[in-house]
């Protein structure tokens, strides 16, 4: 709700300061960013990078993940019939490959974070000079990115989608 109270603000502001008659109306665009962020050749390929260069060890800590699941249970199981020095040797050792699993979890959710926000960054300075050349090219007084109702005359999301895909 803030938001629209600044973009109607700046919409106000713009209006007044190109003195808008009828002859010189402003021009509007629109984009719809969450469907840049989603839609996008750019985003789609950042995406896929994230996953290539994330996936073996996201799957290598799914199975880590699995083989100690299985040793728990196993030692759930047979701990009864266990004499207590194995039993407790065996506890120590699960214990510490839980310790070990929970670290490298953190470390890759750290990792991936680190790299999602990496390509999040670099994806939207890209969504802002497109959107910006978009507007250019079409003209326009002012590019609003939220809005409650959009008429899908001043919606440039697709041109700036096909721009996007072209654009390396």
């Amino acid at each position: 709700m803030k938001q629209l109270k600044y973009w109607l603000i700046a919409l106000g502001l713009v209006m007044s300061a190109h003195g808008v008659q009828a002859q010189d109306a402003l021009r509007l665009g629109f984009v719809n960013t969450d469907r840049l962020l989603r839609d996008s050749a750019p985003a789609k390929a950042a995406v896929a990078k994230l996953e290539q260069e994330f996936g073996k060890r996201e799957k290598d800590l799914q199975e880590q993940g699995a083989r100690l699941r299985s040793l728990v249970e196993r030692l759930e199981r047979d701990a009864q019939v266990m004499q207590d020095t194995e039993r407790q040797r065996r506890q120590r050792e699960v214990g510490e490959l839980e310790k070990d699993f929970q670290r490298k979890q953190r470390e890759f959710r750290e990792a991936f974070t680190e790299r999602r926000n990496e390509e999040q960054g670099l994806l939207e300075e890209r969504i802002k000079r497109t959107i910006r050349q978009v507007s250019e090219a079409e003209k326009l007084d002012l590019v609003l990115n939220d809005a409650v109702f959009v008429n899908p005359r001043i919606d440039i999301t697709e041109k700036v989608i096909r721009a996007l895909a072209t654009v390396k």
